[in-house]
């Protein structure tokens, strides 16, 4: 029985006749006509009945029997996603200002530049994070890790959102940066939770220091 995260799978409910779903990465949501007529080929080869549009924005393709995981891999041809352990599980990402008349700043360039780095990196704890080309938050900022927001100034960074069984809002860090001082200041967030994190989500990491100990040390 392979346990979850071996091979990329997730285990599913039961433990006789046990099956397995996969998510295969799909940076920031996006994903080609090809892409989803292959995922569809490949369920109906090996007799999936289901795919599942996870809230991640992954498609986990549900119910593979064990001997089938390394074959639907191979026809899949797409990468594995981290939709398990300590480490950056997903970027969510709002359609952003190539496709939303609302949207202020490009979420797709900066959610692809973010998932290129840190997708699947290793971490004290799960991390999830969000890009949102506008207040509004689509991405969900309120409730990740790590996120973006655009401003008509710039980029805006909050910090310290999860929606787990112990929901906490994020924290508005620092509004009004480049993108590049966007960037910056998400190596530098990641940098300090990899200090001071007790294998603790970053909410808790700045519940147990103090935002403002933790707002010095990132802004001072």
């Amino acid at each position: 029985m392979l346990k979850d995260g071996e091979k990329g799978v997730i285990r599913q409910r039961g433990k006789e006749n046990i099956r397995y779903a996969i998510a295969p990465h799909v940076p920031c949501g996006v994903v080609k006509p090809d892409q989803l007529r292959n995922l569809a080929d490949v369920a109906d080869k090996y007799k999936v009945s289901e795919l599942k549009i996870t809230s991640a924005a992954r498609i986990a393709v549900i119910g593979i029997e064990e001997e089938d995981v390394d074959g639907v891999w191979k026809d899949l041809g797409m990468d594995p996603g981290h939709a398990v352990g300590l480490c950056v599980r997903s970027i969510k990402v709002c359609p952003g200002i190539q496709y939303c008349r609302l949207a202020n700043q490009d979420s797709l360039e900066m959610g692809m530049k973010l998932d290129s780095i840190y997708h699947g990196m290793v971490l004290p704890s799960k991390m999830k994070m969000g890009v949102s080309g506008c207040k509004i938050q689509c991405a969900e900022n309120c409730i990740k890790d790590i996120s973006l927001y655009g401003t008509p100034k710039g980029w805006a960074v909050m910090i310290g959102g999860n929606g787990s069984a112990r929901p906490r809002l994020a924290d508005l860090l620092i509004e009004d940066l480049s993108a590049q001082e966007a960037e910056d200041m998400v190596a530098k967030v990641i940098a300090y939770y990899k200090e001071h994190s007790k294998r603790e989500r970053m909410g808790r990491m700045i519940d147990r220091i103090g935002l403002d100990t933790v707002k010095a040390a990132l802004l001072g």
